[in-house]
């Protein structure tokens, strides 16, 4: 079976768009592949963090992806920070990277313009991200379109490295971007995809958000004049938006739901999107509020860091061979 290792970033609270667009997937994927799932938590240090929210935010990410599905008994589910050889491994490749190609990753340019007084890591992080890759020797890392050049540096780091050492020492990982889902658009501005990182929290629905706050979201969504429940997304983005979500969570094909709702004014269809909604979030939330601050939590988080920790000290003891640093 190959293998696939997907990184988390523990940065804000997670969306509907987010579940829909990447969580169902990696549920999907953990019965075709041994599946590594790790939070990135030293990869969100590269901007500042408060200790105290990160600390947080690291454990409800966990917790709620479980709680949406992603089954501990298929995959090993870790944090980055408690394996202390990828950072160790991170070292030996950033010697080995030229610097030019990280000024041109997209991310990086994105990112040092709103940081202007950025901090070296905010640089040097895809060398991290590239480790986390080859430690685990994956052949799958399943990404959006704005993180395949991170993979693709991998791949050349890996190529450059075996090439350089005349070895065959890591595997050439392949991305594969993620499938295509319904997009799911802000519901105040419906032309804008929906981001957890929204200013108007109003247009975003939280998977913890309460049921009372979903269906004020949903019922306060914006749509046009036209009273027609039809999918059209350059003409009519707001209700295409909540056509899509009924869509991706009931299996309904989009015809069927223009069908079903057709002569129909959109408060009703609304109503029937925030019960939707609803129906599926409040079975994850049940199930994060038991986890959360469960020693269930912390026997997985344990077991996945000494699984991990067995895997990336063989391959970090290997490598300093390589390179020169045994004794």
């Amino acid at each position: 079976m190959k293998r696939m290792i997907t990184g988390l970033q523990p940065s804000g609270r997670i969306t509907i768009g987010n579940y829909i667009g990447a969580i169902r997937q990696m549920i999907n994927n953990q019965d075709l592949y041994e599946s590594f799932i790790f939070v990135a938590d030293m990869h969100a240090i590269t901007i500042p963090q408060d200790p105290e929210a990160l600390k947080k935010n690291i454990r409800e990410l966990v917790a709620l992806y479980i709680a949406c599905g992603i089954d501990p008994n298929k995959n090993v589910i870790f944090l980055q920070s408690d394996n202390y050889y990828h950072a160790n491994v991170s070292w030996i490749l950033e010697c080995n990277t030229p610097f030019g190609v990280l000024g041109r990753m997209t991310q990086f340019k994105d990112k040092s313009k709103k940081h202007q007084n950025f901090m070296a890591g905010l640089l040097t992080y895809p060398i991290l991200m590239a480790a986390d890759i080859l430690i685990y020797d994956a052949d799958i890392v399943p990404v959006g379109k704005d993180q395949k050049q991170h993979v693709e540096l991998a791949r050349d780091i890996a190529e450059s490295f075996n090439k350089r050492y005349n070895t065959e020492f890591f595997k050439i990982p392949e991305p594969v971007i993620s499938k295509e889902t319904s997009k799911i658009g802000d519901l105040i501005d419906p032309t804008k995809k929906m981001s957890k990182s929204a200013e108007n929290k109003k247009g975003v629905i939280f998977l913890l958000d309460s049921e009372a706050d979903i269906r004020k979201k949903i019922m306060g969504a914006t749509t046009d004049s036209e009273m027609n429940i039809k999918y059209d997304v350059e003409n009519k983005p707001g209700i295409s938006s909540l056509i899509a979500i009924y869509h991706e969570l009931t299996g309904l094909s989009i015809a069927e739901i223009e069908e079903k709702y057709k002569g129909q004014n959109y408060g009703t269809f609304k109503k029937d999107v925030a019960d939707v909604v609803v129906n599926t979030l409040i079975p994850i939330q049940e199930r994060f509020n038991k986890l959360v601050n469960s020693k269930e939590l912390d026997d997985i988080l344990e077991n996945g860091k000494n699984k991990t920790l067995e895997i990336a000290k063989a391959k970090y003891e290997q490598i300093k061979k390589i390179v020169g640093l045994d004794r």
